[in-house]
């Protein structure tokens, strides 16, 4: 075990247990699993991506590059940093080989979306964070402070001192006085991923595992947002760094002062920076031997003084060159000569960088800084500030001031002791094999990986990175990038301040997508509706089909009848006696106002206006590009009123459509629209004794054709209840659609049944409705039609206007290659052998002289794109799209099924009732 006495945030009384590569070990509450994992001397969690070397933990926290785990319970996630996963009773995890496997059960956790709006959001809960949200709060302002560590104090280890106290009881002391302000929300364990325009940012907040919800993104929009989210400590690239027991001086600091681990006990130091004598001198009072190396000419004289006072040995002006060892360091290679330093711990340090992500997400610059040897933020952005080190400001007392600055006032910083710092050193890596010179660890992407990119010709980072794929991991580069820059500057000899830095883009961590959809997942994400005569339909045996979210009855079959057989039936009884369909779902679109009839005939391809209250029209939209989008019936209400109806999948887009319309083309036009899809349902009884039906139950109105004619409607009651008959087929019978509130659907559809049963009224599906349509001729847009076709070659001139100026699509028309002859017609096909059933999709082709089908390339026709048996014909049929189809009519082509040619005739679209005589029944 590694675990020191005395040191640690963890709650040592109690003990959790975890699982991890099938061993079961223990932890305590407020361990990650790293630390566990390394409490327990496992150094070694997985294998890289691309050459499947040991990896184990370089940061101790989400600047890690190559601690990937899988977790297993207690809620299933791929490819998660173990030194960001808090440790639960019953945890399971494994190592992964640099990429994990998607979950194969369902995650059952909960996760939730809130929404917050403040005056100032602070992001970042370190020293100058702290005291930017205090002051801000003092001055009575909405704050929202985010960090995302599990506890504040950033960095602070409690070594440190702040107004003449430890600084972590100044932590504890802020957090409590924010915690009692009552307009301030602190959120820790919140990472703030994502900052856009207008001061809009994400956070996902980590709630706990076995929490409920288990995490939430809030959506949070603030007046002026604060950037105080510190700095990431940088590597050195040198050979073999990539073995476990290398890791950022910073991280084996932080493992000891909030896990109570040492993660090591021969300790080498690798350093160009004054911040790694402090991880130097605590690990050495921990118990560790430790040893500095410093590339610097000369070591900090005051932290060599300390050094010497400890008895801890400090080498200035050499360099650590490589590693030995194998699942784990062994020993430093340090200086010209490769002098083997024995260490189980190699701890590195080549500078900081400034964690500006979010200062850069939203188009922030950053301008290298020599003395800083770092990029750092420039200039101004209205609504941002960047304080601390995330400013490139280390020294803690100038933290303080910036932080107390930002919100309020430098004199009201609180106290800390200055501090000299010696000037860095400039190292991006030592001299070695570049093939063996690891720049990002997650990618297995090396300084000869660089080297090729610079020698293919490229001299921005961004062509670099996407070369190399050096910053494209789950890490983002955050401790590649920058070292990336600086290998390329030198390689091009350039300055690397000239070059910059790649682009940060949201997220700034991993986001789980089931955080992203919250509750939208399932059937919240995409709703199932049913109509108010689902109940019935379900009763009655009906299979079921998913037409947008809409559950529609596709067959009833009874007992021993499969589809084909059900819709058979179902088909003949329409044709011959009277059936009754569920035709709800239909979009409904109510368009009132002055202007009504205008904007329809801007929409349809036919006149609208003209039509008389009373009428009923059919009508077909298409794109500016003449391509039919949707069709429908079109009700005149009144002078100002008309009823549109739309494709069942497509009712919310045209509303959209027209919506768009109204209020970017012609927001002159005196009009409103309004869904009424749910409030209105709509039952059609088909067939020739569907007059029968209808004047039973509704003994009032004279349904005759001379009073009653096809395309029109008429108002009556039921029992009090208004009720809406129109005299509207799809199939080619006659037919009334009977339109009704929707609270009384369900009545109205057993009052019609049990009227119909002289008749022996069938229910019928979408399928028997798709048949009985095709057989008409009739298209269903988006079955029959692909975005390339226009009214025409579905042989619906007709329906195209002629007296009208202008509507959406009507110039496209004018375009030669939509009056080119050889132009895709709809027209139907039967198989001559009457008997095979043709797949929809099914390519259409020349009969070949012998019957054969040549090798490819073999030229197309066209496709199938209905094909169904039918009752009325005693046989298959097909719609298809067809080159030049109406004038191939009569004509023998093939459709390739199988391995067999099958012989089809072409003919027009219309095979049931071509004289139109049972639409008046």
């Amino acid at each position: 075990m590694t675990r020191v006495a005395g040191y640690g945030r963890i709650d040592r009384a109690r003990t959790l247990s975890f699982t991890f590569d099938g061993v079961v070990r223990t932890a305590h509450p407020g361990d990650t699993l790293a630390s566990a994992l390394l409490a327990h001397g496992v150094t070694t969690l997985g294998t890289s991506v691309r050459l499947g070397r040991p990896r184990g933990v370089l940061g101790s926290w989400t600047e890690d590059p190559c601690g990937l785990v899988q977790i297993e319970e207690p809620f299933p996630e791929p490819m998660l940093l173990a030194t960001t996963v808090d440790v639960v009773d019953g945890l399971v995890a494994r190592g992964v080989p640099g990429r994990g496997r998607l979950a194969e059960v369902a995650d059952t956790a909960r996760y939730d979306h809130r929404h917050l709006h403040c005056d100032v959001l602070v992001v970042g809960a370190g020293p100058a964070g702290l005291v930017a949200a205090r002051e801000a709060a003092r001055a009575g302002q909405d704050v929202v402070l985010v960090d995302d560590r599990p506890t504040p104090g950033g960095t602070l280890t409690g070594t440190e001192m702040i107004d003449g106290r430890p600084a972590l009881e100044f932590v504890d002391a802020v957090a409590a006085e924010l915690a009692a302000a009552p307009h301030v929300i602190h959120l820790q364990a919140t990472t703030a991923f994502g900052h856009y325009d207008d001061g809009f940012v994400l956070a996902l907040e980590r709630c706990g595992e076995g929490s409920d919800p288990r995490q939430r993104v809030h959506r949070i929009r603030a007046g002026r947002v604060v950037v105080a989210a510190g700095a990431f400590e940088r590597p050195i690239v040198f050979e073999d760094a990539d073995r476990p027991g290398v890791m950022l001086a910073s991280a084996a600091r932080d493992l000891l002062h909030r896990h109570g681990v040492l993660a090591g006990r021969e300790v080498v130091v690798f350093t160009v920076d004054d911040s790694a004598y402090a991880a130097a001198l605590d690990l050495h009072r921990a118990g560790a031997a430790v040893r500095v190396v410093d590339a610097r000419a000369e070591a900090p004289a005051g932290w060599a003084r300390r050094c010497a006072d400890a008895g801890i040995v400090v080498e200035a002006g050499t360099d650590v060159r490589g590693t030995l060892g194998d699942d784990r360091v062994r020993a430093a290679l340090v200086g010209e000569a490769r002098r083997e330093v024995p260490c189980d711990l190699l701890l590195v340090s080549g500078g900081w960088n400034p964690t500006a992500h979010l200062f850069g997400h939203v188009g922030g610059r950053l301008a290298f800084d020599d003395e800083l040897v770092g990029f750092r933020p420039a200039g101004d952005l209205p609504g941002t500030a960047v304080v601390g080190a995330a400013h490139g400001t280390y020294a803690l007392a100038d933290v303080l001031r910036e932080g107390a600055a930002a919100t309020g006032s430098a004199a009201d910083a609180p106290h800390a002791e200055p501090e000299e710092i010696t000037p860095r050193g400039t190292l991006w890596r030592t001299p070695g094999d570049p093939a063996r010179q690891f720049v990002d660890i997650a990618r297995d992407a090396t300084v000869a990986d660089i080297a090729r990119a610079v020698g293919a010709g490229m001299t921005s980072v961004e062509h670099v990175k996407r070369y190399t794929t050096i910053g494209t991991a789950h890490d983002q580069g955050k401790t590649s990038g920058i070292l990336a820059s600086g290998i390329t500057a030198e390689l091009l000899g350039r300055p690397v301040g000239a070059l910059g830095t790649t682009t940060f883009r949201p997220p700034y961590t991993p986001v789980p997508f089931a955080a992203l959809a919250g509750r939208d997942r399932g059937d919240l994400y995409d709703p199932v509706r049913t109509t108010p005569v689902h109940d019935r339909h379900v009763a009655l045996g009906a299979e079921f089909e998913d037409v947008g979210q809409w559950k529609r009855a596709r067959h009833y079959p009874r007992p021993g009848e499969d589809m084909a057989a059900a819709v058979l039936r179902e088909c003949a009884a329409v044709r011959g006696a009277v059936g009754m369909m569920d035709g709800s779902t239909l979009g409904k679109i109510d368009v009132r106002g002055p202007d009504a009839g205008v904007l329809l005939d801007h929409l349809y391809t036919n006149l609208m206006s003209t039509l008389k209250v009373g009428r009923v029209r059919y009508g077909v939209m298409c794109g500016n590009d003449g391509m039919v989008f949707d069709d429908g019936t079109v009700l005149r209400l009144a002078e100002d009123r008309f009823l549109v109806t739309t494709t069942t999948g497509n009712a919310a887009h045209v509303l959209d459509w027209m919506e768009e319309w109204v209020q970017t083309e012609w927001p002159e036009l005196r009009v409103r629209l309004t869904s009424v899809t749910e409030q209105w349902s709509i039952l059609a009884v088909a067939g020739p004794r569907s007059r029968d039906v209808i004047g039973r139950v509704f003994a009032d109105v004279d349904v005759s054709n001379d009073a009653f004619g096809f395309m029109t409607w008429q108002d009556t009651e039921l029992d009090g209840v208004p009720v809406r008959l129109a005299r509207i087929s799809f199939s080619g019978e006659l037919a009334f659609e009977v339109s009704v509130a929707s609270w009384h659907a369900a009545d109205l559809w057993d009052r019609l049944l049990a009227a119909g049963e002289p008749w022996g009224i069938t229910p019928y599906g979408t399928e028997t409705m798709h048949v009985l349509r095709a057989e008409k001729g009739y298209p269903i847009i988006g079955q029959d039609t692909d975005g390339t076709v226009t009214p025409h070659d579905l042989g619906m001139a007709w329906a195209v206007s002629k007296k009208k100026t202008d509507f959406v699509g009507k110039r496209s028309f004018a375009r030669p290659l939509n009056a080119d002859p050889q132009r895709k017609h709809l027209v139907s096909l039967l198989p001559t052998d009457a008997a095979t059933m043709l797949p929809e999709g099914s390519q259409i082709v020349d009969l070949p002289d012998d019957g054969l089908l040549p090798p490819p390339p073999v030229a197309m026709l066209g496709h199938v794109t209905s094909s169904y048996r039918s009752a009325e014909l005693g046989r298959p049929f097909a719609l298809a799209l067809v080159r030049g189809g109406r004038d191939r009519v009569g004509e023998v082509v093939a459709v390739p099924v199988g391995d067999q040619l099958v012989a089809v005739e072409i003919g027009d679209t219309v095979l049931v009732d071509p004289e139109g005589a049972r639409r008046d029944g």
